[in-house]
């Protein structure tokens, strides 16, 4: 009887408790879009494994490392395989074509990443051709590439069309893994670098580092970067999370705006819906004298008023949930190649229904002090 009393309240206006619906699922949805991006950005660093270092050179990523130091970096205690790559930065066709492409060791740099799942012909097949590529499979949907195709990029970083052969296209191990990659074997490009750019030739920008014990990361670390101590290129070995949360922190104030704009989103609706149940409350002063009159506390007032505020911004949470999934669908097909993995995570959810428990809460305070405090001649006084 009570929940049927608290859905004839709450929609005793529909127009007015509809508008505040729909507003309150739209602020749930642009809630959770936002909260989403900000997922999305950390996408690289959830995916990181523990198992892994990143060495690059100590001064910045800019600066090469040789290749020499492979060996040294694979005799200390700890190591259990090595990899090296580079940063190729070339664009497929034009500029606006631009995605995540490395040159890298590959035989090591695959077994080091088992979350990229390859066909074992497709891989053996990438493994024996010099000019072969890998490509993601969100990355060969994009562009409706196919095995045996041939992609050209365009240097950027290294000049000059350069051309390779799809051997491969790998699937992500989940959902939280990019497919938008595209790597080759780093002796095509060493080869072709030692003809045109002698001096460049021998570099790598990084090294993929496997441990054989995660919790040795912090004293492998520093066995590594001792032994290049006081040399030309002085190295920096971190964990690949820690490598990864450095690219998350040039752009810190991004994510800080996005989360603000973020919490002002819920702020105003917060208020709107506090004027909804403010002007409900004083249309129902008289109601609440009359109940008042017959017996009921303040109590029973208290929770009429807060389980009519929980109805309404229940639905415009619901509504706001119910549309984020669609949304985040769409805002991955236009901006998928900005956020290689966009997808609503579980905690997104959470929040969504905890922010719209603070709307009901919140705008319920200051409409149920008042209902406990009116006199019921004032209230009755309002009848008429």
């Amino acid at each position: 009887m009570r929940l049927k009393l608290l859905f004839r309240n709450a929609f005793r206006h529909k127009l007015r408790t509809g508008l505040t619906v729909v507003g309150i699922g739209v602020a749930i949805l642009a809630f959770g879009l936002l909260r989403t991006v900000v997922s999305a950005w950390y996408a690289g660093v959830d995916a990181s494994s523990a198992s892994r270092l990143v060495t690059r050179n100590a001064i910045s990523l800019v600066f090469t490392l040789p290749v020499s130091y492979r060996d040294k970096i694979r005799s200390v205690d700890g190591v259990n395989r090595v990899s090296y790559g580079s940063w190729f930065g070339g664009v497929y066709i034009n500029e606006k074509n631009f995605f995540a492409n490395f040159a890298v060791e590959a035989d090591n740099y695959l077994s080091l990443y088992p979350e990229f799942i390859l066909k074992p012909e497709e891989k053996t097949n990438f493994l024996r051709d010099r000019k072969g590529c890998v490509v993601g499979k969100k990355l060969a949907a994009r562009f409706n590439l196919s095995i045996n195709d041939t992609v050209t990029l365009k240097g950027t970083i290294f000049p000059g069309n350069w051309d390779f052969v799809v051997r491969a296209i790998y699937a992500g191990r989940d959902a939280s893994i990019d497919e938008n990659q595209f790597f080759f074997h780093w002796d095509y490009l060493n080869e072709t670098v030692k003809k045109k750019y002698a001096r460049r030739a021998d570099q790598v920008g990084f090294y993929m580092i496997g441990l054989k014990k995660p919790e040795t990361a912090a004293d492998t670390s520093r066995a590594i970067d001792h032994l290049f101590k006081n040399s030309y290129a002085e190295t920096l070995t971190e964990t690949e999370k820690a490598f990864q949360l450095s690219f998350i922190s040039m752009s810190e104030a991004i994510l800080t705006v996005i989360e603000l704009v973020s919490i002002v989103v819920i702020v105003i609706i917060m208020a709107v819906a506090a004027n909804t149940m403010a002007m409900s409350s004083r249309e129902r002063a008289g109601e609440y004298a009359v109940f008042k009159t017959l017996g009921f506390g303040g109590r029973f007032l208290v929770m009429l008023i807060f389980g009519e505020s929980i109805v309404i911004a229940g639905l415009g949470t619901g509504l706001g949930m119910a549309l984020t999934y669609p949304a985040a669908r769409a805002f991955r097909s236009s901006l998928g190649n900005f956020f290689p993995v966009f997808q609503v995570d579980p905690e997104t959810l959470y929040l969504d229904m905890a922010a719209g428990m603070m709307i009901a809460c919140i705008s319920a305070l200051f409409p149920a002090w008042r209902a406990v405090r009116v006199r019921i001649a004032d209230g009755l006084g309002r009848i008429g």
